[in-house]
């Protein structure tokens, strides 16, 4: 049910200091707690370009596969570390693979899991916006910044990058806008309280704005007009226009620790947890934050409807679409914060004993939902337009994370 309240953020904006300066250097991570034998290889493939943009990377004990994005075929697999994290970087072929030893490359279209990795004592975050994709190091704080086109050349090298080393290491996360400025996260080893924007000055870093509103900041996702969006443990801060505003949630335990963004929309949809001692990883309520009105509301998902932070993703017509524990993908209007529809897909599931357990997961391309049913070692393409599964595939092993090389 949609809680009938609608939350206004506070009218007085974050305070903003100008003009500190911080050093810099010149060479979807692990969510919170409750709140949240490898097979052989694949004959090599020549397919190269265009063709194979699109491509998924799955990862699974010990192991990854790349998979066809049409066929879901596998096309080659790779041996890896047990657990590791993927994310894509954003030029349709090159898929980041979070490891011990930092954030390892990945080409899809080759396909090769390469010997470049930028060194990451705990690598977190990956975020693609406007061009440049941002690595953060939660073990030292430092950010990354690359341009997402760095491997158009080919990977014989790492590409040149910028970075920014934050005061104190904490689990964070970076985006560069479109005018250059870095918005950051804010936090050390004991707590983690907000963020700051900053530009690049010479040889060193100017803070244009910064707030300290948002204890336990996490996630981060980009809406329409580069509205900035990060959960909080009570609400959400709002970075636009040069400014913070912090959004206060309906509850005084309101953790939002993941934001589902199209930057078509206005509306962010994040994940809702009301209950600070709640046992488990799975989700009954979702915001939906409206960066343009700047507001801030919870809609209680019915009781069947529990996900957890891999779960939700928007898709077609900027709606938000839901991985259910029923095995069903529940299409929610974030206009309305009412649910449309559902599809059937996977067997019904329990939530994970531990985060990193394999659990379904989805991700969306276009018309397409890509969804991991680690219980049936399968992977399933849905037409979301539809709600037909169009694609499937049996694996060798449970997959766990999931990555589509987008563009």
């Amino acid at each position: 049910m949609r809680r009938q309240t609608r939350w206004m953020a506070a009218l007085a904006v974050a305070g903003v200091s100008l003009l500190a300066t911080a050093c810099a250097s010149t060479s979807e991570s692990a969510p919170e707690s409750a709140a949240e034998a490898a097979p052989e290889a694949a004959p090599e493939s020549t397919t190269e370009g265009a063709a194979a943009e699109g491509r998924l990377a799955v990862a699974y004990e010990n192991g990854l596969a790349v998979l066809d994005g049409e066929t879901l075929e596998v096309v080659d697999r790779f041996e890896t570390e047990e657990f590791t994290r993927l994310n894509p970087f954003g030029d349709g072929r090159t898929v980041v693979v979070t490891t011990s030893q930092g954030f390892q490359v990945l080409d899809t279209a080759e396909p090769a899991l390469t010997d470049l990795v930028f060194d990451a004592t705990t690598p977190g975050h990956v975020v693609i916006h406007e061009g440049k994709t941002v690595l953060f190091d939660d073990g030292t704080g430092t950010t990354t910044i690359l341009d997402t086109d760095a491997f158009g050349g080919g990977y014989d090298g790492l590409p040149e990058s910028e970075t920014y080393v934050a005061d104190a290491a904490h689990h964070g996360v970076s985006i560069v806008l479109d005018d250059g400025t870095l918005v950051t996260t804010v936090g050390d080893e004991t707590a983690r309280t907000g963020a700051v924007a900053l530009h690049a000055h010479d040889d060193h870093w100017d803070e244009a704005a910064s707030s300290d509103q948002c204890p336990g900041i996490h996630g981060e996702g980009t809406a329409a007009g580069e509205a900035v969006i990060f959960g909080c443990e009570d609400g959400a801060l709002l970075f636009q226009d040069g400014a913070f505003t912090k959004l206060t949630a309906p509850d005084d335990y309101g953790r939002m620790g993941n934001a589902y963004v199209s930057e078509t929309s206005p509306i962010v949809v994040g994940d809702y947890k009301s209950d600070p001692d709640a046992e488990g990883y799975l989700l009954n309520a979702l915001t939906l934050v409206d960066t343009e009105a700047v507001t801030y509301e919870v809609v209680d998902l019915p009781d069947d409807v529990q996900f957890t932070y891999r779960d939700v993703a928007r898709g077609p017509e900027d709606l938000a679409y839901i991985l259910a524990t029923d095995g069903r993908i529940h299409v929610l209007d974030p206009e309305t914060g009412g649910l449309t529809d559902a599809f059937e897909v996977v067997a019904p599931w329990e939530g994970p004993a531990e985060w990193q357990d394999p659990h379904p997961a989805i991700k969306v391309s276009g018309d397409i939902a890509y969804v991991t049913e680690p219980a049936a070692n399968a992977v399933h393409a849905v037409d979301l337009t539809t709600g037909e599964t169009v694609a499937s595939a049996e694996l060798d092993a449970a997959p766990n994370e999931l990555a589509i090389a987008l563009g």
